[in-house]
């Protein structure tokens, strides 16, 4: 028997931030945007995805989420996901459920939706009001892949109808799996499957359809799998590391759950600050490690580091945060350290 690859907790972050560009911020364009997207930017949290991009690439402007190579939809778990245009099937029809009743349910409200917007855009509580549905309902259909959404942080988001993918949608699905191994890995089934929001019986298909294109391996954590065509990455020597980054709240290098949060964040009181029962703060991302938590209220940035930093480093950090392109803001940021 092979024995299987061992990996060990440097070796999994390393290839996380090259995966993820956060080692070295990707030049302004398109092609960038595309790759910091990768797996997706979740928006739930007001320009949440901007900062994301922020952290990934080059001269980010305050408008940059609203780029045209970027869409927004309901994506993994139905929450808002800013997401290539070029990638739109993959974070919709790559979720639609393979279970008869889900298929159903989502296309008969895309459907009722597309017959009763003919070509309009409209807010979402009004349009659930208007149709006489729970508004929260008109997320059903975006697995579908023909409804994208607008949503500035202020408002209630703007729906609207577009033309279904051409892609086909178990294509879709493992093309989703790839992207998420890609950027989690090492992973598992149980791991994709609480991320995508789909069914674990869906996952494991999934991933056994991969089965040729996958590698497993043994982690801190235990056995996983990764893309094969990964594994020069894993083995890649530890090279230079960003001085820092302010990651927002959901941001995709920490979106993780149960026994995947060890090993980014080993200290369990360090964990309980960053993943909290409420509203998620910010990650303080310094040398590769996660080292603090910050929030945001206006303009000024309040951070909590777990341990000590030195002057230049506090230096380094204060500079990340007034270069953080936060729209609408008419004073300079300030940070606030608590101690």
């Amino acid at each position: 028997m092979t024995a299987l690859l061992e990996l060990s907790r440097a070796q999994i972050l390393g290839h996380r931030r090259r995966a993820g560009s956060l080692d070295e911020r990707l030049p302004a364009g398109a092609e960038s945007l595309r790759r910091a997207a990768w797996a997706g930017l979740q928006d739930s949290m007001p320009r949440a995805a901007l900062l994301s991009i922020h952290a990934r690439v080059e001269g980010t402007e305050p408008n940059g989420w609203e780029h045209a190579a970027l869409r927004q939809l309901w994506g993994p778990r139905y929450s808002n996901y800013v997401v290539a245009a070029k990638d739109v099937a993959i974070f919709s029809l790559g979720r639609l459920t393979e279970h008869d009743g889900g298929q159903k349910r989502a296309s008969e409200t895309a459907t009722r939706l597309r017959a009763f917007l003919r070509g309009r855009r409209m807010p979402c509580e009004e349009l659930g009001h208007a149709m006489r549905v729970n508004p929260n309902s008109l997320r059903y259909a975006a697995p579908t892949g023909t409804v994208l959404i607008h949503w500035d942080g202020a408002r209630q988001p703007t729906v609207w109808c577009v033309a279904a993918p051409e892609m086909d949608a178990r294509e879709a699905r493992l093309e989703l799996a790839r992207r998420y191994l890609h950027i989690f890995g090492p992973s598992t089934e149980v791991s994709f499957a609480r991320w995508a929001g789909m069914r674990p019986g869906e996952a494991r298909n999934a991933f056994a359809a991969l089965a040729g294109e996958l590698t497993a391996v043994r982690t801190p954590l235990g056995n996983a799998w990764i893309l094969s065509s990964d594994e020069g990455s894993f083995r890649a020597m530890l090279g230079r590391t960003a001085a820092t980054r302010l990651l927002p709240s959901g941001d995709t290098y920490f979106l993780l759950w149960g026994a995947d949060r060890e090993l980014l964040v080993p200290q369990p009181q360090h964990r309980t600050m960053l993943w909290t029962s409420r509203v998620w703060p910010g990650a303080l991302l310094i040398g590769g490690e996660i080292a603090g938590v910050w929030r945001r209220a206006g303009a000024e940035v309040s951070i909590e580091p777990w341990r000590r930093l030195s002057k230049k480093v506090k230096e380094a950090v204060e500079e990340e945060a007034a270069s953080l392109p936060l729209p609408g803001l008419n004073e300079h940021i300030r940070v606030k350290w608590i101690a």
